[in-house]
């Protein structure tokens, strides 16, 4: 065993899982370190608090005195919990998340200090906006940013530091973060969902986009994790043979917990609670050393502020346990790789599930109505969709057997299907009063029960109803949920407008009452919709044939993704609903293209240099030990040593085909690499995927060919066995 590996194998075996200790029960601790409601009642004047409440429920905007009333109360409030800095805390286009940290320490005069924050300091900060992407909505001698504050998620301590969730935008007023194009979408989705509610219930005055995401992640012994280049550099294995037992038994999903791997997650659920991050379910996933956590539904933004918020400290909590967590969507070759599900549906401010039948009709027509316009919502935005969870690391999942196609459908259950069908065939205009009775009664009414026996659920779909929500399957888990949460919202509450204009000129040129005009463009929208519906195998190739049919799109990889970003189509979409503009909009698909081609140039880097710096020399070490060995048979038994020596020969052969296939292939990567450099763009993304990228599962073959052959004791790299089954 190499010098490396032995030392970060015997640093794995120090690690005693540590004891696991109850705690404060969850309830007790929720919320403790989040400036809530609660705490705001503590902290602030009544006015104060009416005003933040108009702002977070109304919109409305937050008075200069009233912020320094809210600063001074939120500073006394987090020093009360040891804090003694803040920041404000946002999402950059990085996909991450960012923070500056500045004390509240003033000095007076040079001789005194005190301790200040006044609503200046609260509302908005100009952090060097120089370093973080911007794709060209800045030049690089106009720094500025400004990060202005989102009173809707609340402000949090984390150590010393009180955390204010904030947006980020460019001195002229551009989006330069993920949660301003997520705010403004939400805004689209309430104004428009509420306008539909008010069909059903007069009085309905807000709705909310709710979202509950599912985290799966892998964690890797820190020390192991640390003597590999590749995990270190890319979050994943270029290299690595797969062991002789993976997760082929089935035996790891749902399995006893490992103890050290439990006490990890006894630590992050503490500090989650303490932040409000409502986790609920811890599992093994169906991998070895993958794990999946989730947590209970939340509002949208809330949610998405939570998920980010939530990696950032599993990776902090991680090293206390001496673990490694990785997000990335496919760190080992041969096993199941990560996603993050992403649960939506849509509320009233009273609680009512919009995508959750009643026990009235006219409750069941509602559930009807945004079931339908979020399929055909699905429908005419599918590549859209598809782009909005595109990365190079995502790539290696989506369509592996594992995750869901590239192919967006949209997936119901047959019985849902029926009632559907039958919806279909419902005569076009007036109903007769029998017409109704029936479609109330046998069709619309029997929905509530359907649901409450439909427990079917379709993995291989990358949009499934799950009974009173939409699970979009095929985001991934190193992906920022405000990403798609922002496109969906938004092509909803576009299909929500349209569908509101067309019932309303049924009723007014048509004559028709509100019901039946409501069933009138169902029935169209069912009709448009079927194709993007779909029950079977997404795996299989016969689907891909069958989609190709229907005028599906089938996006395999990023750069082909990306394009329908920049159309006209999107373009139109996004500045309807005032979510982005055009500038923004471009801004974005320049950095999503820009982040694909370093991630594979990083990886093509970290890839040659370990397969000729590290496994090539490895080879030949081990290649002349063989030489030596077959040159001491030669002297001992003469001419007779080709007969015994016979498979160290053979080996001697193999092991200098591979070394030549490997030196032959980087230097071809090299090249391809140089060329894709030369390129800008969307040309040199495609030349990274369609020149580079194929050579990396061709050095990596002989790479792991080698590892089978060369003695264990000098391998340089630690291998999957050792990774994936560390408890």
């Amino acid at each position: 065993m190499s010098t490396i590996r032995f030392a970060a194998l015997q640093e794995t075996l120090k690690r005693s899982p540590k004891k696991i200790v109850e705690k404060e029960k969850r309830s007790s601790l929720f919320g403790k370190n989040v400036f809530h409601k609660h705490a705001m009642q503590q902290y602030l004047t009544r006015s104060a608090y009416e005003s933040v409440m108009n702002a977070i429920e109304k919109g409305t905007k937050i008075d200069r005195k009233i912020a320094d009333q809210v600063a001074v109360s939120m500073k006394d409030w987090a020093m009360s919990k040891g804090a003694t800095h803040y920041t404000h805390w946002f999402q950059p286009l990085t996909g991450a998340t960012a923070e500056k940290h500045d004390a509240f320490f003033e000095s007076i005069n040079g001789s005194l200090a005190m301790e200040k924050f006044d609503g200046e300091q609260l509302v908005q900060q100009e952090p060097d906006a120089s370093s973080f992407p911007n794709g060209g909505i800045r030049n690089t001698f106009e720094a500025r940013g400004y990060t202005a504050w989102d009173p809707t998620s609340p402000a949090f301590v984390y150590e010393t530091t009180l955390c204010i969730p904030t947006i980020f935008v460019s001195y002229t007023g551009e989006a330069l973060d993920n949660k301003t194009p997520l705010l403004r979408a939400l805004q689209a989705i309430d104004t428009n969902a509420t306008a539909i509610c008010k069909y059903f219930d007069k009085n309905a005055s807000k709705v909310n986009a709710t979202l509950g995401w599912e985290q799966e992640y892998f964690l890797i012994d820190e020390a192991l994790a640390n003597s590999r280049p590749d995990i270190m550099l890319t979050g994943r294995t270029l290299l690595g043979h797969t062991p002789a037992k993976g997760q082929q038994l089935d035996d790891h999903y749902f399995g006893s917990i490992p103890t050290r791997a439990m006490s990890f997650m006894q630590d992050l659920e503490q500090e989650s609670m303490l932040l409000g991050i409502p986790v609920k379910t811890r599992h093994n996933e169906v991998a070895p050393n993958q794990f999946e956590l989730a947590p209970i539904f939340e509002e949208a933004n809330l949610a998405v502020d939570h998920n980010s918020l939530l990696m950032d400290i599993m990776g902090r909590i991680a090293k206390r346990h001496q673990f490694k967590v990785l997000f990335h969507e496919k760190p080992f070759s041969g096993i199941n790789g990560s996603g993050k599900h992403n649960n939506w549906s849509l509320s009233t401010s009273d609680g009512t599930n919009l995508l959750s039948p009643g026990k009235t009709p006219m409750k069941n027509l509602q559930f009807l109505t945004f079931f339908v316009n979020t399929i055909k919502a699905v429908y005419k935005y599918e590549e859209l969709l598809r782009a909005s969870i595109a990365s190079a690391s995502n790539d290696h999942r989506l369509g592996a057997n594992e995750a869901p196609p590239a192919i967006i459908s949209v997936f119901i259950g047959s019985q849902l299907s029926e009632v559907l069908d039958e919806l279909e065939n419902v005569t076009k205009g007036k109903l007769s009063p029998q017409e109704k009775t029936d479609l109330k009664l046998n069709i619309i009414g029997k929905i509530p029960e359907i649901l409450l026996d439909n427990t079917d659920r379709n993995r291989t779909s990358p949009f499934a109803f799950t009974g009173n929500k939409f699970e979009f399957r095929a985001v991934g888990s190193n992906t920022n949920s405000a990403i798609p949460m922002t496109v969906l919202n938004t092509i909803v509450a576009k299909q929500l407008k349209e569908f509101k204009l067309e019932v309303d000129e049924l009723i007014d040129k048509k004559s028709l009452k509100k019901d039946e005009a409501i069933f009138n463009i169902l029935r169209e929208y069912i009709k448009d919709s079927k194709k993007i519906r779909f029950e079977g195998d997404g795996y299989g190739i016969s689907w891909e044939k069958e989609a190709k049919k229907r005028g599906l799109s089938n996006n395999k990889t990023t750069p082909e993704a990306l394009k329908v970003k920049i159309s006209k189509q999107v373009f139109d979409l996004f500045e309807e609903m005032d979510v982005m503009n055009r500038i923004e909009l471009e801004a974005r698909f320049e950095i999503d293209v820009e982040e694909y081609t370093k991630r594979l140039q990083i990886e093509s880097r970290v890839l040659g240099d370990i397969a000729r710096n590290h496994v090539v020399p490895t080879a030949i070490n081990y290649q002349n030990t063989l030489l030596e060995n077959t040159k001491n048979l030669k002297e001992i038994f003469g001419e007779e040593y080709k007969k015994i020596a016979k498979e160290q020969i053979e080996l001697i052969m193999t092991i200098s085909n591979h070394i030549t296939e490997i030196n032959a292939l980087t230097l071809k990567m090299i090249d391809e690499r140089k060329k894709a450099n030369q390129l800008e763009g969307l040309k040199s993304a495609e030349a990274y995927c369609n020149k580079v990228k194929p050579f990396f599962d061709e050095i990596r073959y002989h790479c792991d060919k080698l590892e089978t052959m060369v003695d264990d004791n000098i391998w340089p790299l630690t291998k999957y066995r050792e990774l994936l089954f560390t408890r």
